[in-house]
């Protein structure tokens, strides 16, 4: 240590100032030495005087400087007779104190630079993961700056798939290595054991071969490895394991050590929370996705259904409200030649994506058929060769009912198969069931569908028509009392518009309550032949 440095070091500011009042405040000669073996002690206070060693008449106190050596502080008084006994003893506390505070400044000043980098590293982490970038682009980024700081060679980042039970390989750097994926539970690889144990490994000395331990394939012996778990530490619940980080060998050689362990471990303790920040954003967007898709096939199922503005809204109304987006319960109406009106209603036995498909292709089937044969029971049996290897590859069936109605005949000729709930509503007497005459669509095997007619008061009568998941809901247990409730409210509204009708009976079935496992559409179809 030269006296140039020594002085630099061992003589602060701080110290020089309190010298200085004390110097001034009781009219001292004070004097710090740093004592050397063999040699002149060194003056370090004042920086300039012409005193060269302690006088034989000072009062000589020794200075500890904690981690530096011993000082001695050299204090007279100027004039005769004075003591400065107690300003000297007062100065070395003061003094002492100083250096001691001036080591720990030291201490921290020299954590603070050596720590700068992984400081610097994890605020760019930070920032890195609060960007707009894609969360691939961001660890790949995250990673190169991680190898780059501490040194390492290689750098890979492994994420787990719980539907798989797999880590796969989001980012790597530096040389080529395992490209993967991994299971979860293979034994020999250390990746996978990172990640089922949940602690962090340091390695060394060891080869890694490339279907073995899950690191990478040539590392050459002596190469240490640094393995680090990325947990998730939710708001509430237990922390959980999401993926591992992993460092391979150190471009200055020597080993991974228990510091870049533990900022490592911080590093993947940001990204773990970046990657399920990220899972939430994924699945909240999906779901948004598949709302809106949901809502898209709703639209686009409800336009399939034929619009009844050219009809007079007095005369017929219907509606479909389907248990999910999408349903199975259709109607249609169709405009015949001869004054002739077509009604249809249709049951898939199931709900959801399935029986809409069942029902478009229904609808469509129905207006090709209906505008080609006259006869219910015929435009039924085309229907039925038309749906018959869809129903069957999906295991559903079909109630459906199809009516001719002839105002000017007063007839109406029909086609059941399977549908239990049409009702004739004769205004000179009770009301009618029309009975299912054939098996529903896609049970039966023969496609030899019958039909029936019936007579009806034009402009009189009511043809009620609507599905199960109406009246199923309105009296808990017991199906045919549920029936009954919507017969006699269609009957004693009979006088009023057609649409009336309607919103009164899904009205009359809003706080019902479905029996039934899974909720069922709900259709309602009003005629007044």
């Amino acid at each position: 240590m030269t006296s140039s440095r020594t002085a630099r070091e061992l003589l602060p500011d701080a110290v020089v100032q309190v010298l200085d009042e004390f110097r001034r405040g009781f009219d001292l000669k004070v004097h710090l030495w740093l004592p050397r073996e063999g040699e002149s002690s060194f003056l370090l206070y004042p920086r300039s005087g012409a005193v060269t060693a302690p006088g034989h008449d000072s009062i000589l106190l020794e200075v500890p400087t904690r981690d530096g050596p011993d000082l001695t502080l050299e204090v007279r008084g100027t004039s005769e007779g004075s003591s400065a006994q107690a300003p000297a003893n007062a100065l070395r506390t003061s003094l002492e104190q100083l250096y001691a505070y001036a080591e720990e400044i030291r201490f921290f000043t020299y954590e603070v630079s050596e720590r700068y980098e992984e400081i610097n590293l994890l605020y760019f982490i930070s920032e890195t993961l609060g960007s707009l970038l894609q969360l691939k682009d961001a660890t790949r980024l995250i990673l190169a700056e991680v190898c780059d700081v501490m040194g390492a060679r290689r750098g890979s980042l492994w994420i787990h798939k719980a539907e798989e039970d797999r880590l796969h390989l989001v980012a790597s750097v530096g040389e080529d290595g395992l490209n993967g994926p991994l299971e979860a539970d293979d034994s020999s690889a250390v990746t996978s054991q990172v990640f089922r144990d949940g602690r962090p490994l340091i390695l060394s000395g060891e080869r890694f071969g490339a279907n073995g331990s899950g690191i990478g394939s040539g590392d050459p012996v002596g190469d240490s490895v640094l393995s680090v778990p990325i947990r998730y530490t939710p708001p509430t619940g237990d922390a959980r394991t999401v993926g591992v980080i992993n460092l391979i060998g150190r471009r200055r050689g020597g080993r991974f050590t228990a510091s870049d362990q533990k900022l490592l471990a911080a590093i993947a303790s940001q990204v773990g929370a970046a990657l399920e920040n990220n899972r939430l954003i994924q699945e909240s967007l999906e779901r948004e996705r598949v709302t809106r898709e949901m809502e898209l096939a709703h639209n686009l199922q409800m336009k399939l259904l034929p619009a009844l503005d050219t009809f007079d809204t007095d005369q017929v109304a219907a509606r479909v409200q389907p248990a999910e987006s999408v349903g199975g319960d259709f109607y249609h109406l169709l405009r015949l030649p001869a004054g002739r009106v077509g009604v249809m209603i249709g049951d898939v036995s199931s709900h959801g994506f399935p029986a809409a498909l069942i029902m478009a292709l229904s609808l469509s089937a129905a207006t090709i058929y209906a505008s080609e044969f006259q006869s219910p029971a015929q435009v039924l049996n085309e229907m039925g060769k038309a749906l018959r290897d869809e129903l069957e590859s999906t295991e559903m069936y079909l109630t459906l009912f199809y009516a001719v109605v002839d105002p000017e005949r007063g007839e109406l000729v029909y086609a059941n198969a399977g549908h239990p709930h049409a009702f004739h509503l004769r205004s000179d007497g009770p009301h009618e069931r029309l009975a299912a005459l054939d098996p529903p669509m896609g049970i039966g095997g023969d496609d030899n569908y019958h039909e029936q007619t019936v007579s009806c008061a034009s402009g009189k009568d009511l043809l009620l028509l609507f599905t199960d998941g109406l009246s199923d809901t309105l009296v808990p247990g017991s199906r045919m009392e549920g029936e009954r409730r919507v017969v006699d409210e269609s009957i004693r509204l009979r006088e009023e518009p057609a649409r009336m009708i309607v919103d009164a009976l899904f009205q009359l079935g809003e706080g019902g309550e479905d029996t039934r496992p899974d909720p069922d559409d709900r259709s309602v179809l009003i005629l007044k032949v």
